[in-house]
């Protein structure tokens, strides 16, 4: 992938949503919930007042609206400033 975000801005992969319950029911694709966690896959430099913290590879959880969505290569992605990140797991 040749994409490097700006600033502090982080690209995630946001991991696949749940297919199935506990019990084994099947969720519907309109019933599945956003997932809240992913890997970050690339980073910006950070900005002067706020150094990035976040490394690529790092397993992260973040807001459920958080950031924009966006689809490179077939794949979809996530970009979000690193503040909107919640946690490394």
């Amino acid at each position: 992938m040749n994409i490097k975000p700006l600033a502090d801005r982080v690209l995630i992969k946001p991991d696949e949503a749940e297919t199935k319950t506990a019990s084994g029911i099947i969720i519907p694709d309109t019933a599945k919930e956003k997932p809240q966690r992913g890997k970050v896959v690339a980073t910006g430099n950070g900005t002067k007042d706020e150094e990035m913290i976040v490394k690529i590879n790092d397993t992260v959880l973040y807001g459920k609206y958080a950031g924009t969505e966006l689809e490179l290569e077939g794949e979809k992605y996530l970009i979000m400033r690193q503040n909107d990140i919640l946690a490394v797991i």
